[in-house]
């Protein structure tokens, strides 16, 4: 009898040979302590137009590879979503890793009709005094919210119903969806939850590339440049997201 396939976890990667094992890794931890088997958790690599081996890796590991030629995260993310086979739906970063029981914990959260969605929240593989500036940061930001990143997770029909990700954004998609989410399950008297005890771990690839102190240096004037012109800082963007891999 062939199992039930529950959960669908969507990886976006371009280029990602060298962190994706690592994540994988993580996954097959937390597959195997999930209460409904590790064969209701279909595990899904967008391959976002890599030319390395991610794709060669992925499948090796046993992922579905779905290939996604348009270069943009949000891309990578739907086309991901639109193979998956099961109700739940949940997406992270190929940088990232996961907590053991972040399955279980996606599954409880949504067993309750009062959650339209949520995500795990994050911790990092390192920590410095500037990391931990930059890290909270943000944290006014996710306490206002609700919102936050690591795993985000939601039922499929409520991924259809906000559209997905916007394919339009190079950046800050995640957050368009989660706001989108929220306003979704706000209408319903629903509401985002964090899994706070199962944060990820988030990658500091960014840091070690440029610097812990490179948001307090470089973000704010990228930021201004935006405000003055917004179509300025594109090549910034895709330096910096999108082209700081092979």
């Amino acid at each position: 009898m062939q199992t039930e396939i529950r959960q669908t976890l969507v990886i976006p990667a371009h280029n990602e040979e060298a962190l994706l094992p690592r994540l994988l890794d993580t996954i097959d931890v937390a597959r195997t302590r999930y209460s409904f088997g590790a064969d209701a958790i279909e595990v899904i690599v967008a391959d976002n137009a890599s030319t390395d081996r991610t794709a060669e890796i992925a499948a090796a590991r046993g992922c579905r590879v779905v290939s996604v030629a348009k270069r943009a995260i949000a891309a990578a993310r739907n086309g991901g979503a639109a193979g998956a086979r099961s109700p739940i739906l949940a997406f992270t970063d190929a940088d990232m890793q996961i907590h053991p029981d972040t399955f279980d914990g996606i599954e409880r959260a949504l067993s309750n009709d009062r959650i339209v969605g949520g995500a795990t929240g994050v911790t990092l593989e390192r920590w410095s005094l500037a990391l931990a500036l930059t890290y909270a940061a943000f944290v006014p930001l996710v306490l206002v919210t609700g919102m936050d990143t690591g795993v985000v997770f939601c039922r499929r029909n409520d991924f259809v119903a906000v559209g997905g990700y916007d394919e339009k954004r190079l950046v800050a998609e995640d957050v368009a969806f989660l706001w989108a989410l929220r306003r979704l399950g706000r209408s319903r008297r629903q509401q985002l939850i964090r899994l706070r005890s199962m944060k990820a771990v988030a990658s500091t690839r960014k840091f070690d590339r440029y610097g812990d102190w490179h948001y307090f240096r470089d973000l704010p004037g990228t930021a201004l440049a935006w405000l003055r012109d917004r179509n300025a800082t594109g090549d910034f963007i895709r330096r910096y997201w999108y082209n700081d891999r092979p």
